[in-house]
């Protein structure tokens, strides 16, 4: 099992010019380098391979001719191994494109397509637009240049959408309903855990919100509200210096031992047995906990 933590050199993440919001490198993290969050999104594309990625301690391997796509905040640490690899990035920044601006895809969107290695079909395709946009992007800057990136971003976008929407019904009540929640969730999760909370802003039940949740996910309102504030826990423990307590009050505990508590309970171990510190040996990703009965 791969280690949990990664304590390698850190090394900057790759970050998109200013000028165009987009622009294009070899990995957003280097690989080999210490696990890191992304500030950007990262479209990384295998040209020869494998690439081994772990994204929120899940491990990916994505062979060649694969796509996958990082999003902002995401705890990532690359390997290839062996030989050298090929691969092409490109980045962007969030809050590119507005939520109704590509049609089904809102880019920003934490759980949108290629999260895992999506296959291509054909990936020459896909090799070309890279190569247009880095060249573009290595271009004179300007108005018109960062709109020419700009579309053939939304185009890349989109054709990813078509190769791995979600297939989820956007018609569906239940499944509308837990959209909403989740986008509302992304914003409020440091502030609060209260499903009571959401509900209200939401403008409907608590009864309502676990019914959606639970169509969409199997996990109650509840659950998925703990989820996300362990994952944000684990990422903020594994890529930064914040102590344990400040990673705690970050998340609106304000006692360290009620973190710990919280920590354990969703995880199975200790933030410290996490991090791997001194003293501590770190065995492996803990796995999500089993709904509560």
């Amino acid at each position: 099992m791969p280690a949990l933590i990664h304590r390698a050199e850190r090394a900057p993440s790759s970050e998109p010019p200013e000028w165009a919001g987009v622009g294009a490198c070899a990995l957003p993290v280097a690989a080999g380098s210490a696990t890191g969050l992304l500030e950007c999104h990262a479209l990384v594309l295998t040209t020869t391979g494998p690439v081994h990625a772990d994204v929120d301690f899940t491990a990916h391997l994505a062979g060649p001719g694969t796509l996958l796509w990082v999003r902002p905040g995401q705890a990532v640490h690359f390997e290839t191994g062996g030989p050298p690899t090929g691969t092409a990035t490109v980045v962007f920044r969030p809050g590119l494109f507005g939520p109704e601006e590509l049609p089904g895809l809102f880019p920003d969107d934490p759980d949108g397509p290629a999260r895992t290695p999506l296959v291509l079909p054909d990936p020459e395709v896909f090799r070309t637009s890279f190569d247009h946009i880095a060249a573009d992007a290595a271009g004179p800057p300007g108005r018109i240049a960062a709109a020419v990136l700009r579309h053939q971003l939304a185009a890349l976008l989109l054709r990813i959408h078509l190769l791995d929407g979600d297939g989820g019904d956007p018609a569906n009540v239940e499944r509308r309903t837990f959209e909403r929640f989740r986008r509302r969730l992304e914003e409020g999760y440091p502030h609060s855990r209260r499903v009571e909370d959401y509900a209200a802003e939401l403008g409907c039940s608590v009864r309502t919100l676990t019914r959606a949740s639970l169509a969409v996910t199997g996990r109650t309102a509840k659950q998925v509200v703990d989820d996300r504030v362990a994952l944000q826990a684990r990422r903020l423990l594994a890529a930064t210096e914040l102590s344990v307590a400040e990673v705690g009050r970050s998340l609106g505990f304000a006692e360290p031992t009620n973190f710990g508590r919280f920590f354990h309970r969703e995880t199975g171990l200790s933030p410290g047995h996490f991090r791997g510190g001194p003293g501590e040996q770190s065995g492996g990703i803990p796995g999500q906990r089993r709904p509560a009965d």
